[in-house]
């Protein structure tokens, strides 16, 4: 970079930054908002880096404790640890609180990803690693690298902003495929109709991407439906290893 003339600051860089005063408008700037962005990233990596395998549990922040929803969450948070699952949910009240209860009580490794949001929230008490995060898509990106499957209970906006997320992430091969199951076949049921009635007739999917989404009631199908699915995965991937070694040495022999 060159500056001559009227161009040249009236104080050099190394002076700007270690002069204290001043108006501090530069914390709000983008540039500055990158390297916030960038912080966040590497301490969530940092952090979740040495997480065993994983499944994120979503659902509403406003499930009350008590409520059949908020039992069912908490078995399947229980039942995920028994497996030997990490459980990762966002951190907060409702739906999260209980499956990271479930996990806790169960001895697992209960996680939280929590979110600056305008009204108080904080991280719920049944958490073992919490983060909180400035950004929706960096938390977002943390759920999908650190899981290996997503359990999705009923909630909202928030709950179906994840969800679809998995799916378009899946469908389009972004990531390898996991299980995406969906708990609450009333609650679910015509959302899942309403794609199979109007999305599908128009072409705007296609008929293999309704099998993205598994839709049961059961706690203990939720995790034997993730545990199969790992199951085949991982022997997939020994054959295509087995395979690829024959053909080296195949190769070499010629």
């Amino acid at each position: 970079m060159t500056l001559r003339g009227n161009a040249i600051p009236a104080t050099t860089t190394d002076q700007r930054l270690l002069d204290s005063r001043g108006t501090s408008d530069w914390l709000h700037t983008d540039p500055w908002r990158v390297l916030r962005i960038q912080a966040e990233f590497v301490e969530g990596f940092g952090l979740l880096a040495e997480l065993p395998r994983a499944v994120s549990v979503f659902g509403s922040a406003r499930t009350k404790p008590g409520s059949e929803e908020y039992e069912l969450a908490e078995r399947i948070g229980a039942l995920l640890a028994e497996a030997g699952y990490a459980v990762i949910t966002g951190g907060g009240p409702g739906i999260m609180e209980a499956a990271n209860k479930g996990a806790d009580d169960a001895g697992g490794l209960s996680v939280g990803l929590g979110i600056e949001l305008p009204f108080e929230q904080k991280l719920n008490d049944h958490i073992d690693i919490g983060v909180e995060f400035r950004y929706f898509f960096v938390r977002k990106t943390m759920f999908v690298k650190y899981s290996q499957a997503f359990v999705v209970l009923p909630g909202g906006f928030g709950t179906l902003d994840e969800l679809f997320e998995a799916i378009t992430l899946v469908q389009t091969k972004k990531i390898t495929r996991f299980p995406i199951v969906l708990v609450g076949t009333d609650y679910w049921g015509g959302l899942i109709q309403w794609i199979k009635d109007q999305m599908l007739p128009a072409g705007k999917i296609s008929p293999e991407d309704l099998e993205l989404m598994y839709v049961t009631d059961d706690p203990d199908e939720v995790v034997e439906r993730i545990k199969r699915a790992h199951e085949t995965q991982e022997r997939e991937r020994e054959e295509r290893a087995a395979q690829e070694a024959d053909a080296e040495a195949g190769g070499n022999g010629s």
